[in-house]
Formats: structure tokens, sequence, C-alpha cells
């Protein structure tokens, strides 16, 4: 299984977003975690290498599980951390060979191309407090077939289900 850590930058109600070349798609820059790495450790370096520039205050705030089916039967499946800071150190790169970067203003992720799993946990990720966790279910062309969403929040020491 794979293991996937993303960090979505928020910074004077803008999101730093990088649009991938193959679908025009924007994402919260990230990538493959490695062998022995947390998933902070992981956020962390893809989001360096991606924008050049280093993330502050950074905190995880979702957990999904990504399934892919062709017909009924899973043919892939992966697991994605997604992480979110509230500012931001150095010059971020304006083009990597992984995309186009870009801000964007908060409100943008409701209408930006992007996968439908995507747009549900990054907009979770800058407007709501606790921790979320999904399964998402896509065809192999990335087309959302389902979702499960489920959050968290602690208060004082307690943890609420919702």
């Amino acid at each position: 299984m794979q293991r996937i850590a993303n960090l979505l930058v928020v910074q004077n109600n803008q999101v730093l977003l990088l649009k991938k070349p193959r679908r025009g798609w924007y994402v919260a820059p990230g990538g493959k975690m490695e062998p022995g790495e947390s998933i902070y450790e992981a956020a962390i370096r893809e989001f360096k290498e991606e924008t050049n520039a280093s993330p502050i205050g950074t905190h995880l705030k979702g957990i999904y599980t990504m399934m892919i089916q062709e017909e009924k039967e899973i043919v892939d499946e992966w697991m994605l951390f997604t992480f979110v800071a509230k500012g931001l150190s150095g010059t971020p790169f304006t083009e990597t060979r992984e995309g186009v970067l870009e801000w964007h203003p908060v409100e943008s992720l409701a209408f930006l191309p992007m996968a439908e799993g995507d747009r549900t946990n990054l907009q979770f990720a800058v407007s709501q407090t606790g921790m979320q966790y999904g399964t998402f279910h896509y065809t192999q062309d990335f087309q959302l077939i389902s979702e499960t969403i489920q959050t968290s929040v602690e208060e004082e020491g307690l943890i609420n289900e919702q």
C-alpha cells in the first residue's frame, strides 16, 4: 500500500496549490513517503522539495483511504495524510517538474479542477477544527464513486466524535 503525505499552506486567506500538467488538476504539494519516514517528516520533505519553501505551524488534519476500482474490484489502494500549515518561510518556486505553483483564495477550493476527494479534505483542512477521516472510492480515471467521512474534535481533553 502506498502512503502519501500532502501539505496545504494557508497564508493571508490564500492557499498554495500545485497545478499538475497531466490533468490540469490542483493538488496540495506532497508525495510518497520513504521507508522509515514518519508522516510528518514526509509531508515536510515533500513540501520543501516541491516548493523550495518551508511550512510554518504544520499539523495533521486528515487521514484517508483511497480505493481505485475497476467494476467492483479494488485494483489499487493507498493512504493519504493531509497536513495544513499557517504560514510559509522562503519564496516558493513558480514552476517545477511536478507542475505550476500558484496562490489561490481559500474559497477557490470549492471550484478549482481537482479530484473530488481532495476537494473534501482540503476544504475541511482550511475551514474546520479537529481531524477528518475518510474513505474515497474512485474509478481508474479518478471519477468519485463514493466517499465516507468521519470527524473528531478534541475539547478540553475529551474527544467528541461526529
